[in-house]
């Protein structure tokens, strides 16, 4: 009888594990479900809950730019050959890939219906966001295959967004840095002064040598700089950071 006893309580071992266990991650899964819920409960998909200064971020937007190169390698390094159609498709492609929502509206969100066009007097409309006008690219143009079968490559140059942040512009010509290129500063004192509400955008060498080997720069949008009107973020669909192609005349 013993035996039998035992035999009775050993078969049912397992059925009993099973059970305490289906419990206890039902009972587990339920509480992260609860927690999990009242966490999602608090966040805000249109707003950050910390920005600026508070965030990580902060208030100092990184600078990119593109194409950059697929192989990790190589990344901020552009090598080709003009005279290689299979060279220059690689970066086109890549810079095609890039400016898509910028050429064709009809891939943002609502199809770009909330797109208006701005400048320096017409300020963007609640809800609303300012198109990009890729028309003022010049020879950095796709149809024009961004300079890069003429050796003559652009590089588009883009601030990161950050919610919330407005520029602090440079647009007192009569005050601005000493440290700032002498050709900037030529150029701010020479365009309307209602553009003067500009991120403006310089680039050039690390060294004396890099500089003769970039050679002479021309920038698109002719205003040399990220207009203010695109400011601030604010997370509205359909919205793209403005962008500045720099063309490189005849790099060494």
């Amino acid at each position: 009888t013993d035996r039998l006893v035992n035999r009775s309580i050993f078969h049912f071992i397992p059925a009993i594990t099973g059970i305490f266990y289906t419990c206890f991650f039902s009972v587990l899964a339920l509480l992260f479900a609860i927690c999990m819920k009242g966490l999602l409960a608090t966040l805000n998909y249109e707003r950050p809950r910390w920005i600026l200064e508070e965030s990580i971020i902060g208030t100092n937007p990184g600078l990119g730019f593109r194409p950059i190169s697929e192989n990790t390698e190589e990344r901020s390094l552009i090598w080709y050959s003009s005279s290689d159609p299979s060279s220059v498709q690689k970066w086109t492609g890549l810079l095609d890939k890039f400016l898509e929502e910028y050429i064709n509206s009809s891939m943002l969100p609502n199809g770009g219906r909330n797109q208006q066009i701005c400048n320096y007097n017409t300020p963007v409309k609640p809800g609303h966001v300012c198109a990009v006008e890729v028309n003022n690219w010049g020879p950095c143009s796709p149809s024009q295959q961004y300079g890069f079968n003429n050796s003559a490559p652009c590089v588009f140059v883009k601030l990161n967004r950050i919610y919330g942040w407005v520029p602090e512009y440079y647009n007192n010509t009569e005050d601005l840095p000493e440290n700032m290129p002498s050709s900037l500063v030529e150029h701010i004192k020479s365009v309307n002064s209602s553009w003067l509400n500009t991120v403006w955008l310089s680039c050039k060498g690390a060294n004396p040598h890099d500089n003769e080997e970039i050679g002479e720069l021309n920038y698109y949008p002719e205003n040399q700089g990220f207009p203010g009107y695109y400011y601030p973020y604010q997370n509205i669909p359909g919205y793209l950071s403005p962008v500045v192609a720099v063309h490189f005349l005849r790099p060494a």
